[in-house]
């Protein structure tokens, strides 16, 4: 038989190991700051494909596109930045761009996938990691 009291007790040093102060702890906390820097990031890898379909800003709508997504993740970005210090929202921008980038290469047009170079991608995501769990 299984004591119901002895549960909950369990329960509620499970849930209060959780909470520092009454609030979750900040590696499991994810508030929309982190969600609209991760959007620009990826606003970024579009715009980073962008560049090589508008063959020098020569092709009109891949240009356009291009410019748009350029502008939606500088302004994710700079939403981002109200909350997120400078250094680790921008270092976290570039990071998801590059490896995003890196990715799509890969895929699209057959980049690579050299043991060096995606240990070197590994190496940025770890990074990206790092400066997430210590902020």
């Amino acid at each position: 038989m299984h004591n119901n009291g002895a549960r909950e007790d369990d329960l509620h040093t499970l849930i209060s190991g959780w909470l520092i102060r009454g609030r979750p702890l900040q590696l499991l906390e994810v508030n929309m700051s982190w969600i609209i820097l991760f959007l620009a990031g990826l606003f970024e890898v579009g715009w980073a494909i962008g560049l090589k379909y508008t063959d020098g800003f020569s092709r009109p709508l891949p240009t356009a596109l291009t410019v748009c997504a350029m502008l939606v993740s500088l302004g994710l970005l700079g939403l981002a930045m109200k909350e997120l210090p400078l250094g680790t929202a921008y270092a976290i921008w570039t990071g998801v761009g590059a490896v995003g980038t890196v990715i799509a290469g890969i895929i699209l047009f057959g980049e690579s996938m050299a043991l060096l170079r995606l240990a070197s991608v590994a190496l940025i995501v770890c990074g990206l990691i790092g400066l997430k769990l210590s902020h």
